[in-house]
């Protein structure tokens, strides 16, 4: 085998395994999108992937068995199906590709003669969204006519309150963190060393052994509840990569570009704002990323430290509570979760184009 069909069958191989991981990724996230706009009838009855051209059983003819004088204790033709009442309650299929199945109990059942089709379902609504952001009462009518009165989840407010929570808590890490980042790489001071270890160090201490004595601190402090201390709390948590990250790209930064805006006379401010963030603008974009989308996700933090006071639930909590009293409802759980991912999605694209600068940063050297 030549070099260059070497090099394309592993560039197929390559691309194409990358493609199969994309697809088992995406077909998941492209049913749940699916269902949040299917019926609450739809998602019960049928599958996601029914709104694609399929081949579906549907009912062409109805016949009596006591007009047809079938004794269903013994074994029974109609429509050029033969068996017995078990047989026929499983579905018998014709010669000619229909199927015979008997529907209910020997004295109140029917016979259905059943032929194949092509059919989609496309029975979409946006009830479901309605439902989720509004907080008014939502009416369902059901199959046999009658009316259901659901309320509302209306999670607008836990929409705004994590935006409340998450934006601050992205900021002012990034802030605190370009600040050290800065210090540790170009600024001298005793035991700079020892305390980049120990940020290092930060790294590898659990989330979960934090909580208790941070909310005990809390409880004396009277921050329970208040987004000021999920601020805190997630700066404290993401400080440490923070600080790492950003120190692998802006201890590479050109020293030449640094020295001459020192013998300018510029002081450390100076260059840090001047020079420093506008050339770490990738680095700072692809950690504002990861931070806005862990915090935005996060349930526990705001779980532990905001309690169960409706006025502060996030967007999680509310999905949880939707869980924990409609499990069943999957077109609420689906479009709750999609109206949850509108935002980080446009966050991501928004600064994605910096995101692989960003995750490059310091891996260059020389």
């Amino acid at each position: 085998m030549s070099v260059r069909r070497r090099r394309l069958f592993n560039d197929i191989l390559v691309n194409g395994g990358l493609l199969l991981l994309v697809l088992l990724w995406t077909v998941p996230t492209l049913g749940l999108f699916i269902s949040s706009w299917r019926t609450r009838q739809d998602i019960q009855t049928s599958g996601w992937w029914t709104v694609f051209p399929h081949r579906e059983w549907q009912t062409v003819a109805t016949l009596d068995p006591k007009e047809l004088g079938l004794d269903p204790d013994s074994v029974m033709q109609v429509e050029g199906a033969e068996g017995t009442f078990k047989e026929l309650r499983e579905g018998v299929t014709t010669s000619d590709g229909k199927q015979v199945i008997w529907v209910g109990n020997k004295r109140l059942g029917r016979i259905e003669v059943q032929d194949q089709v092509w059919t989609v379902t496309w029975d979409f609504t946006l009830d479901n969204y309605r439902q989720v952001l509004s907080g008014k009462d939502y009416v369902y009518k059901t199959t046999d006519g009658t009316e259901e009165v659901i309320p509302g989840d209306d999670m607008s407010g836990a929409f705004l309150n994590s935006l409340a929570v998450a934006i601050p808590a992205t900021v002012i890490p990034i802030l605190i963190a370009a600040f050290a980042a800065y210090a540790f790489a170009w600024m001298h001071f005793p035991g700079r060393r020892l305390f980049f270890i120990l940020v290092i160090a930060l790294l590898v201490v659990p989330l979960q052994i934090a909580l208790v004595p941070i909310l005990r601190d809390y409880s004396f402090l009277k921050l329970n509840g208040t987004f000021l201390g999920m601020w805190l709390a997630h700066t404290g948590f993401g400080l440490a990569l923070a600080t790492y990250l950003l120190y692998n790209y802006i201890s590479t930064l050109p020293r030449e570009t640094l020295e001459s805006a020192f013998i300018d006379g510029a002081s450390h401010f100076t260059v840090f704002t001047r020079l420093v963030l506008p050339l770490s603008v990738p680095a700072l974009a692809s950690f504002a990323i990861f931070q806005f989308l862990w915090v935005w996700n996060d349930y526990l933090v705001a779980l532990i430290f905001l309690g169960g006071n409706p006025e502060t639930k996030v967007v999680t909590q509310r999905l949880a509570d939707i869980v924990g009293s409609r499990g069943n409802d999957w077109h609420l759980l689906t479009a709750g979760a999609f109206v949850s991912m509108i935002l980080p999605l446009v966050v991501f694209f928004a600064l994605q184009r910096y995101f692989v600068r960003g995750l490059m940063a310091g891996s260059v050297k020389g």
